[in-house]
C-alpha cells in the first residue's frame, strides 16, 4: 500500500483538490480512496484498465458526490483547517500535471471547455449542453475526442 500511495497519491490528491477546492476534504477523500482499496482490492479489475486510471475515475466520482452532498452553509466547527504538509511526491505529481496541461492547451477550445466542465465541475453531458447551448451529441463528441487525445499523449 505504501508503494501504491507513493506512486498514485499525488495524482489522486490533485484530482480531489481540483474538484473539491478544499485541502481538508481532498485529504480526507485521498485517505478514503486508499482505505477502500486496502479493504476491498477486488474492486479494481485489471481487465478494465490500469490502476492509475481507475483510481482517478473513482476519485473524480467520489469528489463529485462530496460536492453534491455538501450543505449550502457548513458550520464553522466543520470547516477543516488545511495543513502545510505535502502528502505526495511533488515531482511526480508536477510532471504528470504538466503533461496534462500541455495536452489540454493543444486541444481545440470547445473540447477543452467541455472536458473541464465535465471533469472539474462535475457537470453531466446534458448539463454541459444546457450551459453552452450546444447539442448533446456535439458535447459527447467533443469530450470523447478530448479524452482520446489525452489518452494518446499520456501513453507516449
Amino acid at each position: 500500500m505504501a508503494s501504491l500511495f507513493d506512486r498514485y497519491g499525488g495524482l489522486v490528491y490533485s484530482v480531489a483538490m481540483r474538484v473539491l477546492r478544499d485541502n481538508g476534504r481532498a485529504e480526507d477523500l485521498l485517505q478514503d480512496i486508499f482505505f477502500q482499496l486496502w479493504r476491498n482490492p477486488a474492486s479494481f479489475q485489471s481487465s478494465r484498465g490500469s490502476l492509475g486510471a481507475w483510481l482517478l475515475v473513482v476519485t473524480r466520482n467520489r469528489a463529485i458526490d462530496v460536492l453534491r452532498r455538501r450543505r449550502p452553509m457548513d458550520s464553522l466547527d466543520d470547516v477543516p483547517l488545511s495543513s502545510g504538509q505535502n502528502l505526495a511526491s511533488e515531482i511526480e505529481r508536477g510532471a504528470m500535471m504538466q503533461k496534462v496541461r500541455n495536452v489540454l492547451i493543444t486541444l481545440p477550445p470547445e473540447q477543452r471547455d467541455a472536458l473541464e466542465l465535465a471533469y472539474f465541475e462535475g457537470l453531466t453531458q446534458t448539463e454541459i449542453s444546457e450551459r453552452t447551448g450546444d447539442p448533446l451529441g456535439t458535447v459527447k463528441t467533443r469530450i470523447r475526442l478530448a479524452l482520446i487525445s489525452l489518452r494518446k499523449a499520456l501513453r507516449a
